[in-house]
């Protein structure tokens, strides 16, 4: 995990520049997706988490759900298109979970990706850094 300004970011991820949302590659190939620690931080305490139901099929940066806030309502983009293959259910008692643990309790969903080669479109490795500076600077004059 590696700190820019206030925020974290996990170098072992894929992010999904536009959504401010993660994708990491489980072992077996699906896809866990979540927020970013910049989006949580933007949006505030989290008080309403939507997710598409299991089995549903979402499209790279369409919404897979949404998420609102006490200043802000609004659809939570997908990383990679595929089906969803699990939710957590654990958002729908404690939304804050995305605030608290946003890389690890806070996840949304697991897709099983139908476009693996999606991932190239997502930003990961060296590159992540001076991404995420941008999207700070972004963030704290939105």
């Amino acid at each position: 995990m590696v700190k820019v300004d206030d925020y974290e970011l996990r170098e072992d991820l894929y992010y999904w520049p536009r959504g401010l949302t993660w994708a990491k590659v489980e072992p077996d190939g699906r896809v866990r997706a979540g927020i970013t620690d910049l989006a949580q931080g933007i949006a505030g305490k989290i008080r309403f988490i939507r997710v598409k139901p299991k089995g549903s099929e979402v499209v790279q940066g369409k919404g897979i759900g949404t998420m609102e806030t006490g200043k802000w309502v609004g659809p939570l983009e997908s990383p990679v298109s595929g089906t969803i293959h699990e939710v957590n259910d654990a958002l729908r008692t404690k939304p804050t979970i995305a605030n608290e643990d946003p890389y690890g309790k806070g996840w949304f969903v697991i897709l099983k990706p139908s476009k693996p080669e999606e991932l190239e479109n997502l930003v990961h490795g060296e590159a992540i850094f001076e991404w995420y500076k941008k999207e700070i600077e972004k963030g704290v004059k939105r």
